[in-house]
């Protein structure tokens, strides 16, 4: 199983029926094929749609319908479309949870997910809005990028909020942020705890009890 799939699998099994839910570029946007229409969940992509879909099989792509990235998804039975500050007033009061991509993620739980505006980099889109509003906070993302853990005691990125987020689930670990610090919760299949803690810069808490991630299909 490819890295991605691992975190959008394990992603999809934390969004509850009957939530509004906001996916970011990139990886994020897979999730919302791991998720059945019945589950009652409801996918919103800030360029204006409720009721987003998962990818649409080779030949059925419409180009009028995309996510925030510019994939091309499908709309599920009820999807509505709206403008900009309609989706953007959403975004800024009622979303549940949303899943977002990380450059770097600090021991205190802070998000680092935009670089140097001009460069050909992530830009800050709506994460902003999105970090300081929404209910729930899911980072997904890989754990190691270029050699170097994302997972870090200090940001040296740009700070996307100040605001703790409140899950981290990248293709090694899940872990939770905590007044106390970054707690490991499950593992993925095949990888020990020293295996995380070794590819992890920040300080790590290690319960108890740390479980298998599960992964499978829900």
């Amino acid at each position: 199983m490819e890295y991605q799939e691992i975190i959008q699998r394990r992603t999809a099994r934390e969004l509850r029926p009957h939530t509004l839910v906001n996916l970011g570029i990139g990886l994020p946007t897979g999730v919302a094929h791991y998720v059945k229409h019945e589950d009652g969940v409801l996918f919103q992509s800030e360029n204006g749609i409720i009721g987003m879909g998962g990818r649409p099989p080779a030949g059925a792509e419409n180009p009028y319908l995309t996510d925030a990235g510019g994939n091309c998804v499908t709309a599920v039975p009820g999807a509505m479309s709206l403008d900009s500050a309609l989706s953007f007033g959403l975004i800024r009061r009622h979303v549940d949870t949303c899943v977002l991509g990380g450059l770097e993620v600090d021991e205190t739980g802070r998000l680092a997910n935009w670089m140097v505006p001009g460069k050909i980099v992530p830009g800050m889109g709506g994460a902003m809005d999105l970090v300081a509003n929404a209910k729930r906070i899911i980072v997904a993302m890989q754990h190691i990028a270029k050699g170097q853990p994302k997972i870090v005691p200090k940001c040296t990125l740009p700070l996307t909020a100040d605001r703790r987020i409140d899950l981290i689930v990248t293709d090694l670990a899940v872990i939770e942020p905590t007044e106390e610090g970054l707690v490991l919760r499950e593992y993925a299949p095949g990888i020990s705890v020293e295996d995380i803690i070794d590819k992890t810069s920040a300080r790590l808490i290690i319960p108890d009890v740390v479980t298998e991630m599960p992964i499978a299909a829900k």
